[in-house]
């Protein structure tokens, strides 16, 4: 019994403790592999994605390739092939009236932000240099006061140095208090010149605020220009339904057989021709812009205060509201309000 009790006493390790290292190893698995899972699933993901891109690639690529075959088809067919000419000439025709707005519009927003930037600039510099000349008109009365009350205080410690016979006593009193309080303007006058120093240097560092681009002033300048330009550009066409039918054909996807057989296409394609002449011509280009500018700028309202573009009930044309000298018949096309039927794609063009 004394032996089995002895044996009580001992601790034999049938079941061993695994190191703590062990443990750390096995987490850090653990959260490796929930990482390596959570990447796996984002890979997935975005292959998934990838080839859902593909899917709708080729299936636009298949498109464009059945309207090319269409195309070779029908430019292949006598009958056909006009039609389709006069289909993609106008496209061309509808394009090269919204590249000369959209050139217009970039010239002239290129002149007014050199304009607008060059007055931003002056302005800056003119209120930089009231600053600066207020700053330094600061600097050196601060420069001035401390020198005054140094001098001061200068002069009352040599004074008080003199003072040295023992009846100097209650003179000597007064004095000290004089060059306390002088010894306070001193520090004062030099909290303040290092004030207006800080100011200067800080002055000097500062670059003043950016150009915040075009004004709300210019912006709607702009747009009322390219109105009018868009305007005049449909004024010289007045006597044809080109815009029109280069409206239609650019709204289109594909070739349309109502432009007749090869004589009336012909005659057609030749028309846009010289359309294409007749609004590419520069003579007068200013002046009839300016007339239309001028009319824009009477009768455009705006929703709000913030907006750019005039709303197009505003500007809609009006009866004899043509260039000098036109005329027009009851055969003639109807002048269009290129705002609202968004004309050479107007609504892209616009400065917001």
């Amino acid at each position: 019994m004394k032996a089995l009790r002895q044996l009580g006493f001992l601790k034999l390790p049938f079941r061993p403790e695994e190191p703590v290292e062990d443990e750390d190893r096995v987490l850090a698995l653990f959260r490796n592999r929930a990482e390596l899972k959570k990447a796996h699933g984002e890979l997935q993901d975005e292959i998934y994605r990838l080839k859902d891109r593909i899917k709708q690639q080729e299936g636009a690529t298949q498109r464009v390739q059945e309207m090319l075959a269409t195309l070779e088809e029908r430019l292949g067919a006598q009958d056909s092939g006009f039609p389709a000419l006069v289909f993609y000439q106008l496209r061309g025709f509808w394009q090269l009236g919204r590249e000369m707005i959209e050139q217009f519009v970039a010239d002239l927003a290129r002149q007014l932000e050199e304009r607008e930037r060059r007055a931003h600039l002056a302005e800056l510099n003119r209120r930089q240099f009231e600053r600066r000349r207020s700053v330094e008109s600061e600097l050196r009365g601060a420069e001035t006061q401390l020198a005054e009350v140094s001098e001061r205080f200068a002069s009352l410690q040599a004074q008080r140095g003199r003072l040295t016979k023992f009846w100097h006593y209650f003179q000597k009193r007064r004095l000290d208090q004089r060059i306390e309080a002088s010894r306070v303007d001193t520090v004062d006058a030099e909290n303040a010149l290092a004030q207006a120093r800080a100011a200067a240097e800080a002055l000097e560092k500062e670059s003043g605020p950016e150009f915040p681009g075009l004004s709300l002033d210019a912006r709607r300048a702009i747009n009322t220009a390219a109105i009018a330009y868009a305007e005049v550009l449909c004024l010289r066409l007045v006597k044809t339904p080109l815009v029109t039918l280069a409206k239609e054909a650019t709204s289109r996807r594909e070739v349309v057989d109502q432009y007749g057989g090869r004589a009336e296409c012909e005659a057609l394609m030749a028309e846009i021709a010289r359309a294409r002449a007749l609004i590419q011509a520069r003579t007068n280009v200013a002046q009839e812009v300016k007339v239309r500018t001028e009319r824009l700028k009477q009768v455009a309202r705006y929703r709000s205060p913030t907006d750019s573009s005039p709303t197009p009930e505003s500007i809609a044309f009006s009866e004899g509201d043509v260039l000098a000298g036109e005329t027009l018949g009851a055969s003639l096309a109807r002048m269009p309000n290129v705002l609202a039927e968004d004309t050479w794609d107007l609504f892209r063009v616009l400065l917001r």
